[in-house]
């Protein structure tokens, strides 16, 4: 069974740090004592989550997992991302993208909630459903805007980024690591029993089942990956304002950045030196803002009518 995870696993492309994608490995087979898993397990997100909670008010009706404070409701985006509900997000605070996606409606239809904040501190995850998700973030009625308790990574970027009201962090939080991945293997040796795994494709299939251990196999996946590639970063720049270039050039080139150099480089709009606590009574306080992609075509149209006067 735990092979049958695995497999799962390295059968699709993700999103993710590196270490975590290890660390899902690790745990899928098993190995709790992996460095990868020992290293997440370290890194601080169970006591932000727990802080994070303890800030967000109550629980907001109708939904399972998002908060409601003074009018603001907050929608956690935490862990590992996956696009269904499974054991991971059941048991291990990880993100369902199904039940934020009806959680996100949830806020959007409730009288009580005058503008939404998602919390993000995720990793990434799988790249199934992100797209469709970062377009329900950017399409909201109610202005939805991001603040960082820890990591905006990868898919939680792709997601993070179409917040039309704006993204902020804490000083040490983490945001980047912009690309796609996949981790996989192929045949050296015979396994434990002698035996020696084959797949054999159909005549006008080839690249059914590429060669891992070819540079030509080896580029067949990366083509794969670099088109998804190519909407990640188209997403993340039409929801951050700039063009594809500046993304590929300054957003961290797959690598990430922290506090000041992430919002020296545009990738976030603010340092909330307050943290979440902060950008909760900030969002309180204010009334409903336009959302930038609407205040950048309200300022167009006030130009042109302008121009006609």
């Amino acid at each position: 069974m735990n092979q049958h995870v695995l497999a799962a696993i390295r059968s699709q492309p993700w999103a993710i740090l590196p270490g975590y994608l290890e660390a899902l490995e690790a745990i899928a087979t098993r190995v709790l004592d992996h460095p990868a898993v020992l290293a997440v397990k370290e890194d601080g997100h169970q006591e932000r989550q727990i802080s994070a909670v303890a800030q967000m008010g109550v629980r907001a009706p109708g939904t399972r997992g998002s908060m409601l404070r003074d009018g603001v409701g907050m929608l956690p985006i935490s862990g590992p991302i996956f696009p269904r509900a499974n054991i991971m997000t059941e048991m291990s605070g990880a993100t369902s993208l199904d039940v934020a996606a009806a959680d996100l409606r949830a806020l959007q239809a409730s009288p009580d909630v005058r503008s939404i904040l998602a919390v993000i501190d995720s990793p990434g995850g799988a790249v199934a459903q992100v797209n469709d998700f970062a377009r329900l973030v950017a399409a909201s009625p109610k202005p939805v805007s991001v603040h960082i308790t820890g990591m905006c990574c990868s898919a939680a970027y792709w997601i993070g980024s179409q917040a039309a009201g704006g993204m902020s962090m804490d000083p040490t939080g983490v945001v980047g690591s912009i690309g796609v991945l996949i981790s996989t293997s192929y045949q050296v040796n015979p396994d434990a029993m002698g035996r020696r795994e084959l797949d054999i494709a159909s005549s006008n299939a080839p690249n059914k089942r590429p060669d891992l251990s070819t540079e030509e196999g080896q580029a067949q996946i990366r083509q794969m990956l670099d088109g998804i590639e190519e909407i990640f970063i188209g997403a993340v720049a039409r929801g951050r304002g700039v063009t594809d270039a500046v993304v590929r050039r300054e957003f961290g080139a797959g690598g990430t950045l922290t506090g000041k150099a992430a919002k020296a480089a545009g990738m976030v709009d603010r340092i909330e030196a307050d943290g979440l606590d902060g950008a909760i009574r900030r969002l309180a306080k204010a009334a409903p803002a336009a959302p930038r992609r609407t205040a950048a075509a309200n300022q167009l149209a006030l130009a042109q009518a302008r121009a006609l006067a």
